[in-house]
């Protein structure tokens, strides 16, 4: 059993570890546990036989929950979430093998407890974290080779959008955007900059966000034209018309993990967040971000004049975009037509 990390972005960011997983139990029955908010995500994983949804909230489901785990009777529990819960859900599962991180007052819970790796000691990127565990757990000896983190199933995904963009009315060419950032504020953009990128573009406008964003995206498609999507989609919807998009406009964000992944060409601004441990994998993103002192300082919210996302110019965005845009037009438009 795998415990799954709660955020979209994180998601992505592991899947290079639940396949070293895979192939260290080639033979063995590999469930993930997940919040409904990524439960789609490794649905779509063929290495992974079974995916179980956690929607326990008090003690009481939570106990519901881990008796339902132990009739599984799973061999080990590997924890990629870091949290507390994630080990007692094992440790109340009776799950006799339990490897995680030894962080957040869970080492005693853990049978195989790790150390967490200190500053430097690894690769900036947050996919080495998860594979980390596994070497420190004896898993695997060295790191795999570091390519582009890819979803599985990329053709039927962007199939699937193509006829999902017919039905809407769309033919030509789509642009994704996705203006939010569920860690807050301080990762936005400013919404009339991604409108005003858009429109120096040739192509349909599809926002997408949460259904807390609609406001937001709102914004962006009365400035371009586009249509709001925001909270209309399910997680597997959205993969499906990410993958059929000519072009993707994002911030550090979920959705620019998926886009990157889906080998769709993404262009991601950041600017609170450091692009070194949390950017988009692959020869088609392109991170802008401007020099700030105070960058990056991974608040929520900004406490002065939000310098690193004001000082990100439409022009240099639009040109990023453009440049990605001429680069993969016979990759795409042969992919697409196939």
């Amino acid at each position: 059993m795998v415990r799954a990390t709660n955020w979209l972005g994180d998601a992505v960011m592991s899947l290079p570890a639940v396949r070293v997983i895979r192939q260290v139990f080639s033979h063995a029955q590999l469930t993930v546990v997940a919040r409904p908010g990524v439960a789609e995500l490794y649905g779509r994983e063929t290495g992974i036989d079974r995916v179980i949804e956690y929607r326990a909230k008090g003690l009481g489901e939570k106990r519901e929950f881990a008796h339902g785990l132990r009739k599984e009777r799973f061999d080990c529990a590997i924890l990629l979430q870091n949290a507390f819960d994630a080990a007692l859900m094992a440790w109340m599962a009776d799950i006799p093998e339990r490897i995680g991180y030894r962080r957040d007052g869970r080492g005693v819970l853990l049978t195989r407890a790790i150390g967490v790796p200190e500053p430097g000691e690894i690769p900036r990127h947050e996919r080495f974290y998860y594979l980390e565990l596994l070497r420190r757990a004896g898993l695997m000896e060295h790191f795999p080779p570091t390519e582009p983190i890819r979803l599985d199933g990329i053709p039927a995904a962007r199939e699937a959008g193509m006829r999902r963009l017919a039905e809407l009315g769309i033919h030509g060419p789509a642009i994704g955007i996705s203006p939010g950032a569920a860690y807050g504020n301080a990762k936005r953009w400013l919404p009339e900059r991604f409108a005003e990128t858009a429109r120096r573009l040739a192509g349909s406008v599809l926002v997408f966000g949460s259904g807390g964003e609609r406001e937001l995206c709102g914004q962006v498609a009365a400035g371009v034209g586009g249509r709001n999507l925001a909270g209309e989609t399910t997680l597997g919807e959205f993969i499906d018309l990410a993958a059929a998009c000519r072009l993707f406009l994002t911030n550090d964000s979920g959705a620019m993990h998926v886009a990157s992944a889906l080998g769709v060409p993404t262009v991601a601004v950041f600017g609170a967040t450091d692009d070194t441990t949390t950017g988009p994998t692959g020869p088609l993103a392109r991170v802008i971000r401007e020099h700030a002192e105070c960058s990056p300082c991974l608040r929520r919210e900004c406490p002065i004049d939000h310098r690193c996302m004001t000082g990100v110019t439409v022009d240099r965005v639009a040109a990023a975009a453009l440049q990605l845009w001429e680069e993969s037009a016979s990759a795409w438009t042969q992919e697409a037509s196939s």
